[in-house]
């Protein structure tokens, strides 16, 4: 089957490994323990992406942007490329959706205009579709542009369920998705979209968790995502509850695939739902924007074990705990959702979550509301890694892009750098102080005579951890349309052992 290639060389999400392999020296006299030496960080030599079909709606307009940073120790070769993936019963209707059966409407699809290829890393490239028939992409880098890969995925639709700016990373293949926040309500019309990069079928469970525990749905059971294709399964058809709130587990049983939430609602606009970072005894939400009107906690622990968390709200000028909602009880294996309001009260803020006593495993997102009556919107904040050694956020502009830096711990300084325009401009760079306990919203540096968009690269240079998030905001017929994505680690690097020659093992 030909697909449309979609060329993007020049990228940034960092979402592969180079192996290393090391042995031990003997010990040079006898009862001296040998240890391995420090393992060096070297730039990753492959990164796959996976970015879901953007729409469904005819009047919807996607732009996707790529970007590769620059990183000391690559070579000068490599490409990056996305390529369409054919795509399965997109209705989501009975089990034949759900199974993945060929209905004889998968194939080529159109991608709209062919992105330019870029000739050096740190320079964004932009391509746009337009319509319900754009697919969803399937892409690998290597080379000098393999080391924090990233392409961001934003899209416009004027009028209807869901309307508004919808925005997503695509993220790394995986075994393993948590996302809570997902709804099979009346007003919503959630899919939750399967990519298989691999040459073999993948199979995958959907669980999906109320407010009383595990939904009962065999359905979800045994969906077989083809190789190199893309599903979209919709939530309702897995079960005949409706549940305003739900945790959706992604499970694959073998194989892998990318997996995301496309939350729509009929009144208050929609976007992409992201995977919250692996279950954890603590967990941090960056990025909540200040005006945000109304904010509700979605959470669930995986096991048996209950939940007692301390909220918080990590503000400009400290942690703040928000009045009548100073902990959170979750049951094991059930979703809780607490409403918070308009929580940061025209301040900068990320909620902050400990646990009271003993640690339990906790996945987390928030649903944030901005605007009032019928000019809503709604964007999503999953609990995410922190920045680690750096992060990349792609498809910024001159207006419209918020950054927001989070210290929940020890103070941090941070470095962030604006990329050269994707038509034209010149980096710079600033460096922040991020107090502790804190959050910060910077209106980020853009680069000097900048033509099109930019990316930003987030580096801590010292000090405690530091979580942060994107906003992009765009206002079209007075509805105030955003979209957040939050920064983990792009693993641009990773920690590959030194490895010594040793024949001794041979005399064994």
């Amino acid at each position: 089957m030909n697909r449309t290639t979609l060329s993007l060389i020049a990228g940034a999400t960092a979402l592969a490994a180079v192996t290393g392999f090391a042995a031990l020296s003997a010990p040079d006299t006898p009862g001296t323990q040998s240890t391995a030496k420090a393992a060096a960080q070297l730039p990753v030599e492959r990164t796959s992406l996976l970015c879901p079909a953007p729409s469904m709606s005819d009047i919807a307009e996607t732009s996707y942007t790529s970007f590769t940073p620059v990183t000391k120790g690559t070579g000068s070769g490599g490409r990056a490329e996305l390529r369409a993936a054919a795509q399965e019963s997109r209705d989501g209707s009975g089990a034949g959706g759900a199974k993945g059966k060929d209905d004889g409407k998968s194939g080529e699809r159109k991608t709209g205009k062919t992105v330019p290829t870029s000739k050096e890393p740190g320079k964004p490239v932009t391509g746009d579709s337009s319509g319900a028939e754009s697919p969803a992409l399937v892409g690998t880098a290597d080379g000098r542009f393999a080391p924090g890969w990233t392409v961001q995925e934003t899209t416009e639709v004027a009028v209807g369920t869901g309307r508004g700016l919808q925005g997503v990373n695509c993220t790394a293949p995986d075994t393993s998705f948590w996302f809570p926040g997902a709804s099979t309500a009346a007003d919503r019309t959630d899919y939750v979209h399967l990519t298989n990069p691999d040459d073999s079928a993948a199979v995958v469970d959907i669980e999906l968790y109320g407010k009383d525990g595990a939904l009962q749905s065999t359905v979800g059971e045994g969906i077989t995502v083809q190789p190199h294709s893309s599903e979209p399964v919709l939530l309702s058809t897995l079960t005949d509850e409706e549940q305003t709130n739900l945790t959706v587990h992604v499970n694959v049983r073998s194989g892998r695939v990318g997996a995301a939430v496309q939350a729509l609602d009929d009144k208050l606009g929609g976007d992409w739902l992201a995977a919250s970072t692996d279950p954890s005894g603590s967990l941090v939400l960056p990025g909540i924007p200040k005006d945000a009107t109304s904010v509700r906690l979605v959470a669930f622990t995986p096991g048996d074990a209950d939940a007692d968390l301390k909220l918080r709200l990590a503000s400009p000028s400290g942690l703040i705990t928000p009045a009548g909602n100073e902990t959170v009880h979750v049951k094991g294996g059930m979703t809780t959702a607490v409403d918070l309001g308009d929580v940061t009260r025209g301040e900068a803020g990320s909620l902050v979550l400990t646990p009271t006593d003993r640690s339990v495993p906790v996945v987390a997102a928030l649903r944030v509301v901005r605007g009032k009556g019928d000019k809503q919107e709604t964007a999503f904040i999953p609990a995410t890694r922190p920045v680690g050694a750096r992060a990349t956020s792609a498809d910024n502009s001159a207006k419209g892009s918020t950054l927001s830096l989070t210290a929940p711990g020890r103070a941090a300084t941070v470095e962030v750098t604006a990329s050269a325009g994707s038509e034209g401009g010149t980096p710079v760079s600033k460096t922040y102080t991020i107090k502790a306990g804190t959050t910060q919203d910077i209106e980020p540096p853009v680069p000097s005579g900048l033509k099109g968009t930019y990316a930003l690269t987030v580096e801590p240079k010292s000090g405690g951890p530091v979580y942060g998030a994107r906003t992009l905001a765009a206002t079209e017929g007075g509805v105030p349309g955003f979209t957040v994505q939050t920064l983990p680690d792009d693993r641009g690097t990773v920690a590959v052992p030194e490895a010594d020659e040793d024949l001794s093992v041979l005399q064994k």
